[in-house]
């Protein structure tokens, strides 16, 4: 019997320590939105991005104007020319109604691809800010509180780490 309550007494012991002993989950949480703003260098891609727009703004519309045009000589013409004429000015006009939708569709694509490439270097660079400020700081990870994506937390259990991230760039 002393041997099971010594046994029970250090079962009771061990388990009281080891629950004393966990280390606490500590987590931050930033606007990585506003840490990437915060980059002198975020300024100059999106000053980048705002020039490769305009020129595909600028090709859209002249592609446009041009179809306009060639769509109201059609309309003009279309009472006097002869049956095959017609079709193909509408063969024509639809060929190349397709290919503007072909580029401006293309365009987005091609915009999206180099915003995100021009990004990269500025994320792998607040990437490793948020690696910093987390290791120096014993956090288990950080969230990011943009968009909603983390629509409740308790902050008492949390660090902000915005200005810390911020500061960590600069």
């Amino acid at each position: 019997m002393k041997r099971f309550l010594l046994l029970l007494l250090t079962v009771v012991s061990l388990s009281a320590s080891a629950q004393t002993s966990e280390p606490v989950l500590k987590f931050g949480f930033l606007s990585y939105t506003a840490a990437l703003q915060s980059m002198s260098d975020y300024a100059i891609v999106e000053s980048q991005m705002k020039e490769l727009e305009a020129q595909y703004a600028a090709e859209q519309k002249r592609v446009e104007d041009e179809f306009n045009k060639k769509y109201e000589e059609f309309l003009d013409g279309q009472r006097d020319f002869p049956q095959t004429i017609l079709q193909k000015r509408q063969t024509e006009l639809q060929e190349l109604l397709d290919k503007n939708i072909a580029f401006k569709k293309e365009g987005q694509r091609l915009l999206a691809e180099a915003r995100e490439k021009a990004m990269q270097p500025l994320k792998a660079r607040l990437a490793d800010a948020l690696a910093r400020v987390g290791s120096s700081r014993g956090l288990a990870f950080i969230l990011n509180t943009d968009v909603n994506a983390v629509p409740w937390m308790n902050i008492t259990m949390g660090e902000d780490v915005t200005q810390a991230v911020i500061q960590s760039l600069r």
